[in-house]
């Protein structure tokens, strides 16, 4: 390597030092070109695939020619023919610069295939993206960048830094009743990935799932080769005689707020849960939503009663935006080791700057802060959703509002769902249905699964008299 040239017969040189932008250029000195012309070609394609911006200033001819390896009489003659043609603007005093050329277009999106847009969403699952806390995000990044040790900054252990696993332990015993040790905790990239890494390492175990349950989950489990086995779910959660009889050794559930129908898991239920686990089973907890709660008392993890036997999963995609992709896995200790090694096989750890800021955010209370704030908001906008589904769809069952960011309807027996689906998307009005969280989609009963949280209240009224327009 010679003054940033590879040696050989093709010459991959980046040109500009610290007097221009670094532009990718091929020489190839065994090439019948001359070099003059191969430079103006190099520069002549980038400026036209829009490499070179509009009035970007580029290197000196001296600082070119001393990068390429060049006489600078070559980059002259190179600059000068680009100016002739109009691809460069040559001023005295203030250097070269590119042109305003016709660049090449991106390719055009298939027609057939749009990018649908709506004016109100309905899709569940999401919190409202525009009140995430950016300033408290900065602060905490800030505080935390200025703590940390640089050796921060290399390939960590794919659990996690030890600090955020920290903070992460302290605000889960002390707001979900978590048993969490640090040494127990595997961060990851939202509660998808943690599925993901669990489907892993229990290749050879019968995992049942909940039905309905969520279809995302059921997607993951299948890529990695578990069917997952589906359990009923009635008023009081998932039906754990019906679990036991399964033949299932792990099962995925959502006891503190099922996901889609909303139930609380009953206490009865849970003390079976327990016991079915404690036989030689494994629960894995999906905790997704469980901080907002509005008419019912908050409900423990059950990992606080059997963390033996319980793998607590959690993530932020609810409580501050699903695209920081933060998630935790609370092990028993018999998985940790197999779960982290599958996690540093994936990507060899999650983002040292988000772990930074999360755990300054949680160890200073801006998480708890802003919690509270979204838990006024949200009842707010619940509270709006269900007068406008009692006025203007008075015939649809609401269940499962007491807590999350979303809420289900259910119709008549018969009632074509997916019709409304597609009628209410020609009104630009998005609304998911009920049956892809059934194992059995075309048994599934009608009904919507109505997000709330990323809504204005007058959006909310909006869309639900839209809906009831579409079912007429």
């Amino acid at each position: 390597m010679v003054n940033g040239i590879k040696i050989g017969t093709t010459l991959m040189t980046i040109s500009g030092t610290t007097s221009g932008p670094e532009v990718l250029v091929e020489l190839d000195r065994a090439a019948p070109e001359p070099l003059h012309r191969q430079l103006a070609n190099g520069l002549r394609d980038a400026i036209r695939a829009g490499r070179l911006a509009p009035a970007t200033r580029l290197p000196s001819t001296r600082v070119l020619a001393a990068d390429l390896g060049v006489s600078r009489r070559l980059v002259v003659d190179a600059y000068s023919q680009l100016t002739a043609e109009g691809f460069l603007l040559s001023t005295h005093g203030s250097g070269t610069r590119v042109a305003t050329v016709d660049a090449a277009s991106a390719p055009e999106r298939n027609a057939a295939d749009p990018v649908r847009q709506f004016d109100i969403d309905f899709a569940p699952g999401s919190p409202d993206l525009g009140s995430f806390p950016r300033h408290a995000w900065l602060r905490a990044l800030r505080q935390g960048l200025s703590e940390i040790e640089s050796s921060a900054f290399g390939y960590v252990a794919p659990q996690g830094l030890l600090l955020a696993r920290t903070a992460v332990a302290d605000y889960l015993r002390r707001t979900r009743g978590v048993l969490a040790d640090p040494q127990h905790i595997v961060l990851c990239s939202g509660a998808t990935q943690a599925i993901a890494l669990l489907a892993s390492v229990l290749p050879s175990q019968t995992v049942a799932m909940e039905d309905p349950g969520f279809w995302l989950h059921r997607m993951v489990l299948r890529h990695n080769g578990i069917e997952p086995v589906p359990v009923p779910v009635d008023d009081d959660g998932l039906d754990v005689t019906a679990l036991a009889d399964s033949g299932a050794t792990t099962v995925l559930a959502t006891p503190a707020h099922q996901s889609p129908t909303g139930v609380v898991l009953s206490a009865s239920r849970r003390t079976d849960l327990v016991q079915w686990a404690r036989a030689g089973h494994l629960v894995i907890e999906d905790d997704y939503d469980a901080e907002y709660r509005y008419d019912r008392a908050p409900v423990g993890a059950l990992q606080g009663i059997a963390p033996d036997r319980v793998v607590y999963v959690g993530s932020t995609s609810k409580t501050l935006a699903p695209g920081l992709r933060i998630g935790w896995m609370v092990l028993p200790a018999h998985l940790v080791g197999r779960v982290a090694l599958s996690k540093g096989l994936a990507d060899t750890g999650s983002s040292v700057m988000d772990q930074i800021a999360f755990a300054k955010l949680l160890t200073t209370g801006g998480y708890d802060r802003h919690l509270r704030q979204m838990r006024r908001r949200y009842l707010t906008r619940r509270n709006a959703l269900l007068r406008a589904l009692a006025r203007y769809l008075p015939d649809a069952t609401v269940i499962g509002a007491a807590a999350g960011v979303h809420l289900t309807v259910r119709f008549p027996d018969g009632y074509a769902a997916a019709d409304l689906v597609r009628r209410a998307a020609e009104m630009r009005v998005r609304v998911e249905p009920l049956s892809p969280c059934y194992a059995q989609p075309e048994t599934a009963p009608p009904g919507l699964m109505l997000g709330y949280a990323n809504l204005t209240e007058s959006q909310i009224v909006t869309g639900v008299r839209a809906l009831a327009g579409a079912m007429r």
